[in-house]
């Protein structure tokens, strides 16, 4: 029998821009005066010699070319009756000296179901990570990796990768209509294989690292990584039980937010990272010893520049190479989890780099991102700006959030730069932003984005956190989407943290003159579920350290950042620490060094760091601090006037009224004796935490053991307390009856 493909077909393949190589390539029954016959196409560009081979069979047939560029067939007198056929394909390279035998890739049948392809283009399967990248499957009895991209304006989207020497001739893909999906399964490929999409959009040809890729290359370079995510065997079963059973809002929270990066350096080579493996033992050790109850750590998905800090995402589905294997980053969350510490990481919707393998113009045309610059670029950031109103981008988005949670048991996600996705105008000039349809200045897309997202990952993983770095007054961030919010577990203060910052860098002798910038914290405090915030944002870009920041000598500085974090862990709302600051780190942070872990060896530093663990456990311990952090219930000012002494006193209680903390707080050097403040209860009030305590470096002046409440009215209270007020310095005290 003769070929019965056309030039015009054959032409198509080989020049790039047939839609469905899978007409030509692979099995086809064909029939020519009355003779039925399969004929097998394979398109072999560096291929000399080639056979089709049918094992069962014992039957080795030669294939002829039948195209110069290498197009090769074989008329088989066989068939299984439906077409399809279990054969394999050798081949001669380099004159017959490299022999090989394969499967061929067009012999099977697609994975991704009729239903696959409606939930995608309705923009609603959530768990598409395990359709779509590269996933390691068994198609009829042959093991391979099912390859799957959405390229819906690409001319012909071919894999390419170590198995094919980046040749974009040996794999082109086929396009399921009108979803825009491309997909190829490769029989004998496996975990470690590289990898990338070859897209060609008319006379354009680029190549681009796949979207779900669940592993990448160590940067700079850039291909994407064959990645089996089943295959590790999780032991925190019991965190995952308990999760979903607690009411987070009604814990203490205390996140130590860490860049893996330069927590800590391997021994005295700073040029190298710790790797997940090790990061999980020092860093779980490390929070269990100070306190803390959860890791929020900068992004950890795939980024192409370490200066980025993480937030330059190319890779959203891969853990970033540099610190291990995915297997490695499950490791960690374990073993954290495993000592009783929750993982939350930073997650990045709001944009995305221009990077020329990422998505940016994924296709040839603003796929990901909106096609007018005017709603798709951040210019301020030199970034792309994803399209939500685009089912299949918010779809894209959504589940990676839920990716996290279910591969790596995540425990929450904080959403960066909320704020920047919910206004159109947002670090934009009049005239280079476009209303949305109501005229306003609303992003309506990212709204409903956000709400579906919070929805999602609220209804598929109860117990998760997702926390909202919100910078502006819009109102229910963290209230249900059913009551009209954005449907966030949490949101950070970023209010609280300018005027408390603020305040504390002013010489205390003019404090007086700021007392309103403490106070006006709690006018809003109960608006939101609230976490207070001292972020790496706060010590970098020229601000220094934390202590660095206090004024005064040595001493008040030291003494100034033991009072802002005692201000802070009594304050309503749950915490947030960068690493560095619980021990007072002189240096601003450096992306690209260790924490100066060495100063721990002065005492000055060692106070600092036995301060914090003794507010943590306070923390944890009182009930007062965290059950009632949302609500007027559980806090109430004693004097929050007394602006020319700069001290401030408050009660915080938890659910039972009964169970109270007095907090009383001097922000200045100025010891100040026979202070007298009014009290709810005539009985014994311990001094249960003084932050000038000698142990901290302070000076241990204060009320050890406590002070006895005397029936003389003051601040509206029936009892009052006159005790001692240490020089810049936060006194708790606990009634005992």
């Amino acid at each position: 029998m003769r070929t019965q493909l056309s030039l015009e077909t054959v032409g198509r393949l080989v020049e790039g821009r047939h839609e469905n190589p899978f007409e030509l390539l692979g099995p086809h029954e064909v029939c020519e005066s009355g003779r039925k016959a399969l004929a097998v196409r394979a398109y072999l560009p560096h291929t000399t010699q080639a056979w089709v081979v049918h094992p069962q069979r014992d039957v080795t047939l030669p294939m002829r070319r039948i195209h110069p560029t290498g197009l090769f067939e074989a008329i088989c007198p066989f068939s299984d009756g439906n077409g399809s056929l279990q054969y394999l394909i050798r081949t001669a390279e380099e004159g017959g000296k490299k022999i090989t035998m394969t499967h061929d890739p067009y012999a099977f049948t697609q994975t991704l179901s009729d239903f696959d392809l409606h939930l995608l283009g309705e923009g609603r399967h959530w768990q598409c990570y395990n359709k779509l990248g590269a996933q390691i499957r068994s198609v009829e009895g042959v093991d391979g990796v099912n390859f799957a991209v959405w390229a819906p304006n690409a001319t012909s989207v071919s894999l390419i990768g170590d198995f094919n020497n980046w040749d974009g001739r040996r794999h082109p893909m086929r396009k399921h209509i009108p979803g825009g999906f491309w997909e190829l399964f490769v029989p004998g490929l496996s975990e470690g294989t590289l990898y990338k999409y070859q897209i060609r959009h008319h006379d354009q040809v680029f190549e681009k690292a796949d979207p779900f890729g669940f592993a990448a290359e160590l940067p700079p370079r850039t291909a994407s990584k064959v990645a089996d995510l089943g295959r590790y065997h999780w032991h925190d079963a019991e965190w995952m039980d308990r999760r979903p059973q607690v009411n987070w809002l009604e814990q203490p929270l205390a996140f130590y937010e860490v860049h893996l990066g330069s927590w800590r350096r391997p021994g005295d080579d700073y040029t190298r990272w710790l790797s997940y493996r090790d990061l999980a033992h020092q860093l779980a050790d490390y929070c269990k010893e100070v306190g803390y109850t959860h890791v929020e750590l900068l992004p950890v998905a795939e980024h192409p520049l370490s200066a980025s800090w993480g937030y330059q995402v190319v890779g959203y589905y891969a853990a970033t190479s540099r610190y291990g294997t995915p297997q490695d980053f499950m490791y960690f969350v374990d073993v954290l989890h495993q000592n009783g510490i929750g993982v939350v990481v930073d997650w990045v919707p709001a944009h995305f780099p221009r990077d020329g393998h990422g998505l940016r113009r994924f296709d040839g045309t603003a796929l990901y991102e909106h096609a007018d610059p005017r709603q798709g670029e951040h210019r301020d950031w030199g970034t792309m700006i994803f399209n939500y109103g685009r089912h299949e981008v918010s779809n894209y988005l959504i589940s990676n959030a839920l990716f996290w949670m279910d591969k790596y048991h995540l425990d929450g996600i904080r959403v960066d730069a909320v704020a920047s996705m919910l206004y159109l105008d947002y670090s934009r000039h009049d005239g280079d932003w476009t209303p949305n349809e109501y005229g306003g200045r609303e992003n309506i897309q990212a709204i409903g984005f956000l709400k579906q997202l919070n929805e999602q990952v609220h209804l598929q993983h109860p117990g998760v956190l997702t926390i909202a770095e919100e910078s502006t007054a819009w109102a229910g961030v963290s209230r249900p989407t059913y009551v009209g919010g954005l449907g966030f577990s949490l949101k950070w203060n970023m209010g609280w943290m300018n005027d408390t910052r603020g305040y504390m860098h002013e010489n205390p002798v003019h404090r007086k003159w700021h007392h309103d910038e403490l106070t006006f914290s709690l006018i809003y405090a109960f608006h939101e579920n609230f976490v207070l915030p001292l972020s790496h944002d706060e010590v970098v870009h020229g601000k220094g350290s934390l202590l660095d920041q206090m004024p005064g000598d040595l001493w008040q500085r030291f003494a100034n950042l033991r009072l802002m974090y005692s201000y802070m862990w009594t304050h309503p709302g749950k915490k947030l620490l960068f690493m560095g600051g619980d021990f007072g780190q002189w240096d601003e942070w450096n992306f690209d060094s260790s924490l100066q872990w060495h100063l721990l060896q002065w005492p000055s530093h060692q106070g600092l760091l036995k301060c914090m663990t003794d507010l943590n456990r306070l923390y944890r311990r009182e009930k007062s601090l965290y059950e009632v952090d949302f609500d007027w219930h559980g806090f109430e000012w004693i004097d929050c006037h007394s602006s020319d002494d700069s001290t401030l006193s408050y009660i915080r209680r938890a659910k039972d009224p009964s169970d109270f903390l007095v907090v009383l707080n001097n922000f200045t050097p100025v010891p100040r004796h026979n202070y007298r403040i009014g009290v709810p209860e005539c009985c014994w009030y311990e001094e249960i935490f003084n932050s000038d305590s000698q142990y901290y470096g302070g000076s241990n002046l204060g009320n050890y053991p406590g002070v006895h409440a005397e029936p003389i009215g003051s601040h509206g209270r029936p009892c009052s307390i006159q005790f001692t007020f240490p020089p810049l310095a936060t006194v708790v005290l606990k009634p005992r009856r």
